[in-house]
């Protein structure tokens, strides 16, 4: 039973407000990490775990929080999620010690990660029509795509016009707000998986298994990638996830049912978001580093660089979108966007040193804001739509487990990249904005082509199709 349909729509946008909340964590803790540093005494080493305790947390259990929805009902585990993340967020801001600070960060992560896997499940549960679906996610996939752009300008504004307390403590009253709509527009679900009891050991190996990998890719540039360290920890995670899939396949009621895998849009969608996040982890974070480092940009003036691509996604999210997929299916738009956006990365590649604004930065943001709204939306309605809503959690957590290891690990590979390039540069006597540049433009060709590989893929192996499905349970 789903709620009245005006309510319907108030629901999805009370889901999409605490989203976002989870949304801009990710970023705008970053433009406040100097006032932390001063005010707490952190060192360099020990300031990364401000990031790196809620990227742990939020990585490894994606997977679990989704499926504890589908088990015991995605509404009473949304509510639980915003309640730690709030609550952690009050522990973050109220902070005066590192140890404090570190440990509420990692309960805002495992808050942050129960919040993502279950909003996604609950708006596929809210809306099954294809037209409507379509048109929710679209909304979704802007909060998602724009949420981090939002992060950075308002984390500098809080830490610049108030303190760095208060990045965290503006979220008290928007978890409130959203906890008290949410009890009052959402179906108390009782759980819709087959069998109430969760696989133990599938949910030990599986989160242990996505931590390991978690923190062996964010610490991959520091500790090096070759490192004992971080071969011993990858190494770990892959022991865990073969064990993981061993024991998938012997218990009666597995956290993860295999055969999820044999449904060719989700298995698709997910190997094409892995990819596609690493080649938007790339614009994102390496296209601001040139603006600021090579074309000597302000904070502002990057967050505005980016405003033409937020606002061309925001068309495309809020309602092109979802006619590009009702007239022609997941795959043409999703194949399109994505070889707009590796279009929109080559063009970077060809940016100059002295480079302007509107010759070197806008073509290639106007092409990624295409491509990103035309393509968010698509990649989410194919991992979603194939499954029952028995499974809608775990499916949630999937792709966003998926986005969130493939933009950590692209990231972290294209900036050895980039660092290496620069350093070969450097080497060889050439000066520093070139040196910087010449990274950067690696960079950017390695995402372009991670994009190019993604289109394809999906181009060849996703049906096309968008429609509404009846699984066994919902008859009548």
């Amino acid at each position: 039973m789903t709620p009245a349909h005006d309510k319907r729509w108030l629901a999805l946008y009370v889901l999409c407000a605490g989203v976002l909340m989870i949304v801009l964590d990710t970023t705008i803790v970053n433009v406040a990490l100097p006032s932390i540093r001063a005010d707490l005494g952190f060192s360099e080493t020990a300031l990364v775990w401000v990031v790196n305790a809620y990227m742990l947390t939020f990585g490894g259990f994606l997977l679990l929080g989704g499926r504890l929805g589908d088990l015991y009902g995605h509404r009473r585990l949304l509510l639980l999620g915003i309640t730690l993340f709030t609550l952690a967020s009050a522990a973050c801001g109220l902070a005066g010690t590192q140890a404090l600070l570190i440990t509420a960060r990692a309960v805002q992560g495992l808050g942050g990660a129960v919040v993502s896997a279950v909003a996604l499940s609950l708006i596929m549960n809210l809306f099954t029509e294809p037209a409507e679906r379509a048109k929710a996610m679209g909304v979704y996939g802007f909060v998602c795509a724009g949420g981090g752009s939002i992060g950075v300008l308002l984390g500098g504004l809080l830490t610049n016009a108030l303190s760095w307390h208060w990045i965290f403590l503006v979220n008290l009253p928007i978890g409130v707000v959203v906890y008290a709509l949410c009890t009052a527009l959402l179906p108390d679900d009782r759980g819709q998986a087959h069998g109430e009891r969760l696989d133990i050991a599938g949910a030990v190996t599986v989160t242990t298994a996505l931590m390991l990998a978690v923190y062996a890719i964010v610490n991959g540039n520091g500790a090096g990638w070759l490192s004992v360290q971080t071969t011993g920890l990858l190494s770990g995670a892959a022991i865990l996830l073969v064990l993981f899939f061993v024991i998938e396949a012997r218990v009666r009621a597995p956290l993860m049912p295999l055969g999820l895998f044999r449904l060719r849009n989700l298995a698709t969608a997910n190997v094409v978001g892995v990819l596609w996040a690493a080649a938007m982890f790339a614009w994102f974070f390496i296209s601001a580093l040139y603006l600021q480092r090579v074309l000597g940009y302000s904070a502002l003036q990057v967050g505005l660089a980016f405003l033409p691509a937020n606002l061309i996604m925001a068309a495309f999210s809020l309602g092109l979108s979802a006619r590009l997929v009702m007239r022609f299916g997941i795959r043409l738009p999703l194949a399109t966007g994505l070889l707009l956006a590796a279009a929109g990365l080559a063009l970077f590649v060809l940016s100059p040193v002295g480079g302007s604004f509107v010759a070197h930065v806008l073509p290639g943001m106007t092409l990624l804001g295409l491509g990103c709204g035309m393509a968010l939306n698509p990649v989410l309605l194919a991992a979603m739509s194939d499954v029952a809503p028995g499974d809608s959690g775990l499916a949630s957590g999937i792709v966003n487990t998926s986005f969130m290891m493939g933009g950590a690990l692209g990231l972290a590979v294209l900036a050895s990249l980039a660092a290496a390039r620069t350093g070969s540069l450097s080497g060889t006597g050439a000066a520093v904005p070139v040196a910087l540049a010449g990274g950067y433009h690696l960079a950017f060709l390695s995402g372009a082509i991670f994009a190019a590989i993604a289109a394809l893929l999906g181009a060849m192996l996703l049906r096309g199709g968008l429609q509404s499905k009846t699984y066994p349970g919902e008859e009548g």
